[in-house]
C-alpha cells in the first residue's frame, strides 16, 4: 500500500443534514486503494491554527474521487465547511485497517450514532456488491440530523422522538432483533464511545460477532505521537493504538472505561 501525502483538489461539498457535510476531493491513487473502515488525516489549513491534522473516515468512493463526511464541531470543521471546488486540502492516507467484511456471516447489522454514520455508505456499497444483505440502525438527536444517502434498510432512533424509535439506537436495535429472525448477523458499529460500549455489551450478551470503529483524536495517524491509546485484551500489550491497530476492532478485544467516554 502506497501512502499519499499531498495537497489535493476539492471537487464538491454538500450539506446533507443539519450541521453535517460531505466533501469530495480528487485522487485516483487514493481512490484505488481505500477500503471500507479506513481513514485519512486532513490538514484543513496552512495557517498555524488549527495545527494538527484531523482523522476522517472514508464515506464513499466515486471513480477517482474520495468522499468524507463531517459535522460542524470546532474550528477545523468550520474551515472545511467553507471549502469550495478548486480549493485544496492536505491529505495523508490510506490509514488504519478495514472492516472485516470478508468474514463469514449472513447479515450485516450496521449501528451508527451521529456522525458515526460516516464510514457506512462505502461499507454498504461493498456489501451490496458481495450480495450480503444489510440492515442499518442510525441514532441521531433529531430527524434534522439524519443522514440517509447510501444506507440500506434504514431504522432510525431519535433522542427527541421526532422520527422512528424514541430513544437511543441500541433500544431500536434490541427491539428489532427481538421481533425479526436475522440470519447469522455481524454488527459493524461506529459512534461515541458510550454507544460503542452499549453495542459491545449487546453483542456479547447475544453472542453476535461485532466490530467497533473507534473515534479518537489522532495527531499523526501513524503511531508516532502515541495519542490514541485504547486498552485491549491479549497481544502482550495492555494498550493498543486506534490509528495503527484500528480504527476497527473486534468488540471482544476492547476494554472501555468511564474516563474514555
Amino acid at each position: 500500500m502506497t501512502k499519499v501525502n499531498a495537497d489535493l483538489k476539492v471537487t464538491a461539498i454538500e450539506q446533507v443534514a443539519e450541521d453535517t457535510f460531505t466533501l469530495r476531493f480528487q485522487s485516483s491513487e487514493l481512490a484505488g486503494q481505500l477500503k471500507p473502515g479506513q481513514f485519512i488525516n486532513i490538514l484543513v489549513s496552512e495557517r498555524i491554527e488549527p495545527l494538527l491534522r484531523r482523522p476522517y473516515s472514508i464515506s464513499n468512493i466515486y471513480n477517482d474521487e474520495c468522499e468524507i463526511m463531517f459535522s460542524l464541531l470546532g474550528k477545523g470543521t468550520h474551515i472545511l465547511a467553507e471549502k469550495r471546488p478548486g480549493d485544496t486540502i492536505g491529505v495523508l492516507g490510506p490509514l488504519g485497517n478495514t472492516f472485516g467484511y470478508e468474514k463469514s456471516f449472513g447479515t450485516a447489522v450496521i449501528v451508527a450514532g451521529g456522525i458515526g454514520v460516516a464510514p457506512f455508505p462505502y461499507l454498504t456499497r461493498v456489501l451490496k456488491e458481495k450480495g450480503i444483505p444489510t440492515v442499518t440502525f442510525l441514532g441521531a438527536r433529531s430527524t434534522s440530523r439524519v443522514v440517509r444517502d447510501g444506507l440500506e434498510n434504514l431504522h432510525i432512533a431519535t433522542d427527541d422522538g421526532s422520527e422512528g424509535f424514541h430513544g437511543n439506537v441500541i433500544g431500536a436495535l434490541a427491539e428489532y432483533m427481538q421481533t425479526h429472525d436475522v440470519d447469522r448477523p455481524m454488527i459493524f458499529a461506529c459512534g461515541p464511545n458510550p454507544m460503542l460500549q452499549a453495542t459491545q455489551s449487546f453483542a456479547h450478551e447475544h453472542d453476535i460477532l461485532c466490530e467497533l470503529s473507534l473515534e479518537s483524536e489522532m495527531a499523526c495517524g501513524m503511531g508516532i505521537c502515541q495519542g490514541c491509546p485504547i486498552e485491549h485484551h491479549g497481544g502482550g500489550r495492555k494498550y493498543t493504538l486506534v490509528c495503527t491497530d484500528g480504527a476497527c476492532f473486534d468488540s471482544r478485544d476492547i476494554i472501555f472505561h468511564e474516563h474514555h467516554a
